[in-house]
């Protein structure tokens, strides 16, 4: 069985982890979620749960705003032809999320390493990191420094990736074109 909220915050709290977590609409879109949030401080993801052809799995955690160009991001990642999305069964069976609920807190159920932890520079630079912890109706923040604590406790080195970077490289590409 997926572990619960309740078991995430169990988690966090035996880390020494400090969070705040706040109450909302289920949110299953970037969109649904700036609407429910007020003003929550800090920055907001977006979680690209992602597949190869040889059936090599990412999670990619990057500000909810920045453009991401997949046919790009397989180059850097180093991926095996193509990259596309998950399906749900895959995402439960691996994440223990349902779409919508995905988040970097989600490795907490990936208990073979299956997936690569790819996160946002940009994302790393805020002071506060929000996500949803294993739901969709909830938004949980902790700090860059916080988050990653927690994913080295979970076995993950996560691969830094300047997305920011990636998508003005397609910019100025398709502009000289």
């Amino acid at each position: 069985m997926p572990k619960t909220d309740q078991e995430l915050y169990a988690r966090l709290d035996a880390l020494g982890i400090n969070y705040r977590t706040v109450e909302h609409e289920a949110a299953f879109t970037v969109e649904e979620s700036k609407s429910h949030r007020d003003d929550l401080p800090g920055g907001h993801t977006k979680n690209l749960f992602l597949r190869d052809k040889k059936k090599n799995l990412w999670l990619a955690t990057v500000d909810e705003d920045c453009p991401i160009n997949l046919k790009q991001l397989r180059h850097v990642l180093g991926a095996s032809g193509n990259l596309s999305f998950g399906n749900a069964d895959l995402l439960m069976e691996v994440l223990g999320v349902i779409p919508g609920s995905v988040t970097a807190f989600s490795v907490i159920n990936d208990t073979e390493k299956r997936v690569r932890m790819v996160l946002d520079t940009a994302l790393m630079e805020e002071e506060l990191i929000n996500g949803h912890p294993l739901r969709n109706d909830r938004t949980t923040a902790v700090t860059p420094s916080a988050l990653m604590t927690f994913l080295k406790a979970e076995g993950y080195d996560p691969m830094m990736v300047d997305f920011k970077a990636l998508a003005d490289e397609i910019a100025t590409q398709e502009a000289a074109d």
